[in-house]
């Protein structure tokens, strides 16, 4: 008769194991190998995901205070978390009051919901994401058209912003709202000095100020200013905990008293009224006290990426847009969809170019050694044509 023996094979165990359970003279042995076994994780291949600083996943110290967090009715403003998410949020981005909304694209039009009227127009550089990325919300929600002004890297002349204000006549819709972006999405940083003229003509118009400030923190270190000066040149700022800053849900909104109190009840309005999301505000206080001084990192590891892939044949790195964590480059020797399944097979997950333009992006799970890993692939990719 056959000997059997049924052994049940946990994550832990190994190849070496399994031989010295096979040298005991069993004559068959069954073998059950739960989901999360050796050999799968073995045959995994680690993925370098550069697509978006958005993709990045939460710390052990996230997870742990996500764990233990003390929650209440966020509705109720009973959660004591979120409301310590909140002050803190406040304090450092230097405003009366903040207020934790889902993502960013929330935060951007609930700012411009709550400055707003119906049938205002906004004012927005053309490559700005509350334009080119968030969906048409503005219409949608608030009711109001959006008044685009070409521009570079969302920096249109002061001129035309103040050309683009309507006057007093009656066939003119208000101009309820100027809205900036720092850092911005094409890589770049935009000046101090620029925000403080915006803020001024704005000023004189009585028109208020939001800052999309989803890479704030990305803006300050590459300025070398505090945030708190950045904030200062616009009435409302937006700015994402779930970036580089590696939180896994959420953003701030933040601006006076009297503004978060409207923008809390729009919140609700647009659903985003939660409850015990203290869970989710505990990452979000990690990533605050923990995440901001680490993303120098990110931007020196672009750097190094962007030097590496100027290197490889048909490879134009665009050099003036690397102040962040973003490398942006043309590369047409092969069609984009070959490019990014090549990629993909060598373990390295990529966008697709956007406007004929790739975008690279690093972050807190992409060390030095997966940059060197990258161009190394790229460069294979490149090779395997020739």
């Amino acid at each position: 008769m056959c000997e059997i023996n049924l052994i049940i094979v946990n994550i832990v165990t190994t190849p070496k194991d399994i031989i010295a359970h096979l040298s005991r003279g069993t004559k068959f042995t069954l073998f059950l190998l739960m989901v999360e076994s050796f050999h799968e994780e073995e045959s995994k291949m680690r993925i370098i995901d550069i697509r978006s600083d958005t993709v990045t996943t939460p710390t052990q110290r996230m997870r742990k205070a996500m764990y233990e967090a003390e929650v209440g009715d966020d509705v109720y403003q009973d959660d004591p978390t979120v409301n310590r998410l909140e002050e803190l949020a406040a304090q450092m981005i230097g405003k009366e009051a903040a207020l934790f909304v889902p993502s960013g694209t929330f935060g951007n039009q609930l700012a411009i919901f709550t400055h707003t009227l119906r049938g205002d127009e906004v004012i927005v550089p053309s490559s700005n994401h509350i334009f080119v990325h968030e969906v048409g919300a503005p219409a949608v929600i608030s009711n109001v058209q959006l008044h685009i002004i070409d521009d570079s890297y969302g920096m249109p002349p002061i001129e035309k912003i103040e050309k683009a204000i309507r006057d007093q006549d009656i066939h003119s819709p208000r101009t309820g709202l100027i809205c900036m972006e720092n850092a911005h999405s094409s890589g770049k940083v935009v000046p101090l000095e620029y925000l403080k003229k915006v803020k001024s003509l704005a000023d004189q118009h009585k028109i208020p100020v939001h800052l999309d400030g989803a890479r704030i923190f990305n803006a300050s270190i590459a300025l070398r200013v505090d945030v708190k000066e950045i904030s200062a040149t616009a009435d409302s700022v937006m700015f994402c905990l779930s970036k580089g800053l590696a939180a896994p849900v959420g953003s701030i909104l933040a601006g006076t008293k009297e503004f978060i109190e409207r923008a809390r009840k729009g919140r609700k309005l647009m659903g985003g009224g939660m409850r015990q999301v203290g869970i989710l505000a505990a990452a979000g206080i990690v990533a605050l006290t923990e995440m901001i001084d680490r993303l120098l990192e990110d931007h020196e590891n672009a750097k190094l990426l962007a030097k590496l892939l100027s290197e490889i044949p048909h490879v134009k790195i665009f050099e003036d847009q690397l102040d962040i964590n973003m490398v942006f480059f043309t590369f047409d020797l092969i069609p984009p969809e070959i490019f990014v399944k090549q990629m993909l097979n060598k373990g390295i997950k990529i966008n697709p170019p956007f406007d004929g333009v790739y975008r690279f992006v690093t972050h807190k799970d992409i060390s030095r050694e997966d940059i060197y890993t990258v161009a190394r692939a790229f460069r294979e990719v490149v090779d395997s044509i020739k």
